[in-house]
């Protein structure tokens, strides 16, 4: 049975002018968190394995990290850890049965971008 699809609905594609929710964003940057991380594996494993192979090695990755690039790069990636992490307690939370209410998941998903901002910031300060 071929069920009509109503022609005259309006289709809009453009994804600049659609109003998300703040959970909407704060559901896409977690997702968007873990992809920096599954990334970001690769390079944070090298340096791991490089560190500990030796003691000239442990120096490269020091001397590596004295570049002010380097260190942005690694707050990026830490950053995108720390958002996670707190993104993906959230959602533990909602799991037990709390902030899965419209209001409520609004007011965690404010208080995720507030604690994670906080802490992206105090991270920045221990690495600089």
């Amino acid at each position: 049975m071929n069920i009509a699809v109503n022609s005259k609905r309006p289709v809009n594609l453009d994804l600049r002018t659609i109003k998300l929710p703040v959970t909407a964003y704060t559901s896409i940057a977690h997702r968007i968190s873990g992809v920096i991380l599954f990334i970001a594996i690769a390079g944070l494993l090298w340096m791991l394995d490089t560190s500990l192979s030796s003691e000239s090695g442990f120096e490269q990755v020091k001397a590596c990290f004295a570049n002010p690039i380097a260190k942005l790069v690694l707050w990026g990636v830490l950053s995108a850890l720390l958002y996670h992490l707190v993104a993906g307690i959230r959602h533990l939370l909602m799991d037990a049965g709390i902030g899965e209410g419209l209001e409520s998941g609004r007011l965690g998903a404010q208080v995720l971008i507030v604690v994670a901002a906080v802490l992206i910031v105090l991270l920045g300060v221990w690495i600089w």
